[in-house]
């Protein structure tokens, strides 16, 4: 493709180089806008037909928009006394004196067994989001302050504001913390790549500048097109862009490297090296791109709206690493090598290094290597035997113990479990007593709040008896909608935290059955293009889909054992089978391509080891980088991002280091020329190459 190869040119570098400056001075104008534009609640995150998202626009036209945040006071050794309640009718006048905070408080409510007294605070902007508002946490950091001060009592302030408080607490600094981490991850692992105190600096700025251009451009969509961005959006964009960039860079710079051998001037050098690297590198972006704009067929708005943002960082990484810095590279010239300048004329790196004996090994009994190999990655997905990605409550969905996990519990021992997160109920007002006695009936529900009428619409709260989320919870929920469904002209909507997320749930569910067959029709179509061919799409799709197999073994394994985490959530394995489908066949995809180039004039089974000796190097360090910058999500104090950030980890350093080079490279040589059915090369091979190489032929002549 000679039109990767124009940021080689004497003149375009410059052109290339000054487009992407005026690009950075408008970019970064809308970069630093980025956070405002995310969305926290939970709800928005739904499709428009949930019955939850449809009963909180109802609620919203009914009662004032807010989130309840729980106080508990606790006695440790006895009943609490007149003095005790005393003091929480006086923070309860207080609390009016917070900003956000509404009215009116419910309680003080002293539980029946006489322990504890319980607060109801309703605060206001707030709908109970997963990630918390500025306004929710405000506010409950000011209670939290007051109801510490008092001696004698246990406090805790939870519910669904406490929740949201202690997740922007979670999030609060860790785009910044992540992106330094991410940062010094790259550097470490570039300076031992290269060695050089120099090169790295290049890719790592191209890098830096398609974060800030992928942030404005997802801050323009939606801000002007509608995308919901969540406020797990910045980090995992950090992540994926610095992942995906470096990898594009490293497999450039081998290949930049390898031509400047061959060529005097540094500009044809490049203009080779985009013409058959850039080409891999492209169909490597354009799979995780396509894969990730499958997400707009989703359920979900949060799965819908986050799959083309991780697409525009995508898209951006790609520009930036075959645009800018190549320019780069040529602008600065052969001295970003040193001390180990890649000579004109220079002798190629030794042949007897690790992946030439890896081929060496693979070839002796390659039919016995695949097999065995196979069956390997076969018992590491029996992990997955009883693993269920359904449900984790809110509670288990951080690491440690904030104090909105404390105060659950504490209250689950004296008040009905889901007091403070109630189950809404919205109908006709004229069906407001029926529609009352048949929720007050349903089993799971403690009690029913008074009727609320307005607009011809009435509204209750129904008070759940097990944990807000729970299994327990969700069958109420059904079991509300059943029996609010039929009551004769009620129309009734369901909704509230526990409905929400059992909507949440299903649609996550259901994406996951929609969307892992079509991004693989969409990997396979691409591969099939880019090698000309059925039979090695087939058998590297074949490959990636055992590899996530058995990486997600592993991980369920170490999550339920190892990290000893209560559950996973519907939408982390569609996550992590879309990073490690898409991230795994770029390997393969760089890998395979070389192997094609090679195996034009030595043969398929000849081809297949010379691809490994030229890649596997750079393939290696390229899964380094990219194990690296996901594993820095562990460092989070969010489970979805543990597992997220483990799982694709481990699943890139099992490719890496076994799909790709021994599985891979076994079966392409046992396979031979067929791997290329129907093409031409399929059927045009050389009768040399059902010789076994010798180790002096794996090196480029």
């Amino acid at each position: 493709m000679r039109v990767l190869a124009i940021p080689a040119g004497r003149r375009a570098k410059w052109v290339v180089l000054a487009f992407w400056i005026g690009l950075l001075a408008v970019a970064s104008v809308f970069s630093g806008k980025f956070t405002s534009v995310q969305q926290n609640d939970s709800f928005t995150f739904l499709p428009k037909n949930a019955e939850s998202t449809q009963a909180v626009t109802l609620a919203k036209k009914l009662t004032p928009e807010v989130s309840s945040a729980v106080v508990i006071y606790e006695r440790a050794n006895g009943a609490v006394t007149a003095d005790d309640k005393a003091v929480a009718a006086a923070d309860s006048r207080r609390f009016t004196q917070i900003a956000h905070v509404t009215t009116p408080i419910v309680g003080p409510v002293v539980s029946k067994d006489g322990r504890a007294i319980r607060l109801v605070v309703p605060i206001k902007g707030a709908s109970g989001g997963q990630s918390g508002s500025d306004e929710t946490a405000s506010a409950v950091k000011e209670i939290r302050s007051v109801v510490h001060s008092h001696s004698g009592l246990t406090t805790h302030v939870t519910g669904p504001a406490g929740y949201s408080a202690d997740r922007a607490d979670a999030f609060s600094g860790t785009d910044k913390t992540l992106l330094y981490l991410t940062i010094a991850i790259v550097v470490i692992i570039l300076l031992f790549t290269y060695r050089s105190p120099v090169l790295w600096i290049v890719p790592l700025i191209c890098v830096g500048l398609a974060l800030v251009v992928a942030q404005a451009v997802i801050y323009l969509f939606a801000r002007n097109g509608g995308l919901t961005v969540g406020a797990d959006t910045g980090f995992v964009l950090t992540v994926l862009v610095f992942g995906a960039g470096t990898d594009y860079a490293l497999l450039l710079i081998a290949r930049y490297r390898e031509e400047l051998r061959r060529h005097e001037d540094r500009h044809e050098a490049m203009a080779v090296a985009l013409r058959h690297a850039g080409s891999a590198i492209v169909a490597s972006g354009a799979t995780l791109v396509l894969s990730l704009m499958c997400f707009l067929v989703a359920e979900l708005n949060s799965t819908k709206s986050l799959g083309p943002s991780m697409a525009i960082g995508v898209a951006s990484a790609l520009l930036a690493m075959t645009t800018l810095f190549p320019a780069l590279l040529v602008i600065f010239g052969r001295w970003l090598f040193w001390p180990v300048r890649p000579a004109f004329g220079s002798p190629e790196p030794a042949v007897r290094g690790t992946w030439t004996r890896v081929g060496r090994a693979v070839v002796r009994r390659p039919r016995i290597t695949w097999i065995g190999t196979s069956v390997v990655l076969g018992v590491l997905a029996l992990g997955l035997i009883g693993f269920k990605a359904d449900n984790m409550q809110l509670k288990d969905s951080f690491t440690g113990t904030p104090e909105a996990v404390s105060g659950e519990r504490a209250m689950a021992l004296h008040f009905p479990a889901g007091g403070g997160d109630p189950v809404q109920i919205i109908g006709s007002a004229g069906a407001a007593e029926p529609l009352r006695s048949a929720v007050a009936a349903t089993p799971g529900i403690a009690d029913v709040s008074a009727p609320v009428v307005k607009d011809g619409r009435v509204y209750l709260e129904g008070t759940l008896k097990a944990e807000s989320n729970s299994e327990a919870a969700f069958a109420t929920i059904d079991r509300v909608r059943d029996a609010a469904h039929a009551v004769p002209g009620a129309e009734a909507k369901v909704g509230g935290g526990s409905a929400i997320n059992l909507d949440y749930k299903r649609a996550g569910e259901s994406d996951r059955n929609l969307l892992v067959p079509l991004v693989l029709v969409v990997v396979g179509l691409i591969i099939g293009l880019l090698l000309r061919a059925v039979v090695a799409p087939l058998v590297l799709l074949a490959t990636v889909v055992l590899s996530f197999a058995a990486a997600l073994g592993v991980s369920a394994l170490t999550f339920k054992y190892v990290f000893g985490f209560a559950g996973t959530s519907p939408a982390i394995p569609l996550w992590i089978f879309v990073f490690l489908i898409a991230l795994g066949v770029d390997y393969n995809i760089f890998l395979m391509t070389r192997v094609r180039e090679e195996s034009k004039a030595h043969g398929t089974r000849r081809g297949s080891l010379r691809g490994l000796h030229a890649t596997g190097g750079v393939i290696t360090s390229a899964g380094v980088v990219l194990a690296g910058t996901f594993a820095a999500l562990t460092t989070l104090p969010l489970v979805f991002a543990v597992e997220i950030g483990f799982a694709v980890a481990f699943g890139v350093l099992l490719d890496t280091f076994v799909v790709r080079s021994v599985l891979v490279t076994a079966l392409t040589y046992d396979i031979g020329r067929r791997m290329w059915w129907p093409s031409a090369l399929s059927r045009k091979e050389p009768e040399s190459d059902l010789e076994e190489p010798a180790p002096h032929e794996l090196a480029r002549q």
